[in-house]
């Protein structure tokens, strides 16, 4: 699941269990500005969310429920089904008010009707003084907002600092000529069959993989105006693409069974000590260096992302959001409430980001605004598996992805199995990125 409190370990002790309670009861004690209006005993909410986190999510519902009396049905599916369940709620026109959104449906769900801008609400608004300015664009389209975060993370390059010093290497590969050097090196001392792990499936996460490398790289799927250049030999994706060609084929530094590597099976391997470097999730740190799940725990670091030619120590970032459906935003009494909850769950319960510092907590998954980055128990919990200047640094050099629009899903499947035909050795990189970008264009041209 691309979430990670869906993938991440279960919850564990009694801590965090009084830490949900603690709060539920907090927040009920003590009045936030705005959420004390009394609520009508019909007033009634429906939230729709993807499997992850429900355990605070109900808690956090419990005490908007106690606060202001507005009750909430709740429902939750996989991840994996939830786009194509939403859509058919959408469709049927099923009683939905507020739900959470992946910055990659933005274009399409705005588009086509079915969730609405919230930045007529100074309420929301006022947040994005304190929010990652890469999420608030995310939730951006056609110049309005459509929600506040529910989480946010990047694609980061990570290392097992023991086989880096067993290669008699003092510090990480800074350019991805470097990540080659050093793992030629380890594979003939034997460290590891293939060095670098990459995972090439064909599943949703293979499109921040690309969008990394290639940024990294500094290039882009597209330009300014949506037009595709990812077939450009410098500033779009060949460059990129052919080093991961040269690296299963000719370096055979990263395996060529990489094109049916999903991230989980990455991250199991990377766990079970077989690779020395990894393009993982970031929150997938916290697993890695947990020894009840890790051969390697405490082993594995994190550095910037290697830069190609020309290229930088950028990164790609993503977010999920909370959003208002349509139908909601048509009724204002019904929106007000709406907007209640977004705030109480995006923004601040009782004058905190009770929301995001829970599921942090639970689940290390990131959170999208900055005053928490003061936080001691944030501090304290990124302490015991990551270097949290490490991370704000890599942080601040995420981007939204280049290829989010209306037609990204339709597209977005050609151009994977394009990739990995490049990487099997069936076509060359330039031309399948030629085959992409016209694919590409042709459903731009339909819009």
């Amino acid at each position: 699941m691309k979430n990670p409190s869906t993938s991440a370990p279960p919850t564990r002790g009694v801590a965090r269990r009084q830490f949900l309670k603690s709060a539920a009861i907090g927040a009920a004690a003590f009045a936030a500005p705005g959420l004390m209006r009394p609520a009508a005993a019909a007033d009634s909410l429906n939230m729709q969310t993807w499997s992850a986190a429900v355990d605070v999510v109900k808690s956090h519902l419990a005490a908007f429920e106690a606060k202001t009396g507005i009750h909430v049905d709740y429902g939750n599916g996989p991840y994996a089904q939830y786009r194509e369940a939403m859509v058919a709620k959408f469709a049927g026109g099923a009683p939905v008010d507020l739900l959470w959104v992946s910055d990659a449906w933005l274009p399409e769900w705005a588009e086509a009707g079915w969730i609405a801008p919230i930045d007529g609400y100074s309420s929301l608004m006022q947040y994005n003084a304190d929010a990652i300015p890469f999420c608030t664009e995310s939730m951006t389209y056609k110049g309005h907002q459509y929600g506040l975060t529910y989480y946010t993370d990047f694609m980061a390059f990570l290392y097992d600092a023991d086989k880096l010093a067993a290669a008699g290497f003092s510090a990480p590969p800074s350019s991805w000529e470097e990540v080659v050097q050093q793992s030629i090196v380890m594979k003939q001392k034997g460290i590891a069959e293939f060095p670098m792990m990459l995972s090439m499936a064909q599943e949703s996460w293979l499109i921040e993989f690309m969008t990394a490398l290639i940024y990294s790289h500094g290039g882009h799927f597209t330009d300014v105006s949506n037009n595709a250049i990812m077939q450009h030999p410098k500033d779009g994706a060949v460059t990129p693409l052919q080093w991961v060609v040269d690296a299963v084929r000719k370096h055979k530094i990263v395996s060529p069974s990489c094109v049916e590597t999903g991230e989980l099976a990455g991250l199991k391997a990377l766990s079970a000590g077989n690779h020395a470097f990894a393009l993982l999730p970031k929150y997938r740190l916290r697993t890695l260096n947990d020894p009840s799940q890790s051969k390697v725990a405490g082993k594995i670091k994190e550095a910037l992302m290697p830069m190609g030619p020309g290229g930088s120590h950028a990164t790609v970032g993503w977010m999920r959001f909370h959003g208002m459906t349509a139908q909601t935003a048509k009724n204002k009494a019904r929106a007000d409430n709406a907007a209640r909850l977004i705030e109480w769950f995006g923004g601040k319960a009782d004058g905190k980001y009770t929301f995001q510092k829970l599921v942090f907590l639970d689940a290390g998954s990131d959170f999208a605004v900055t005053p928490l980055y003061q936080d001691p128990e944030v501090q304290a919990a990124y302490s015991k598996y990551a270097d949290f200047e490490m991370i704000k640094k890599q942080q601040a050099l995420a981007r939204k992805k280049d290829t989010i629009q209306p037609w990204f899903g339709e597209w977005n499947e050609t151009n994977g199995s394009a990739w990995q035909a490049a990487i099997v050795g069936n076509t060359t990189p330039a031309a399948a990125l030629d085959q992409s970008a016209k694919a590409w264009n042709k459903l731009k041209s339909r819009a």
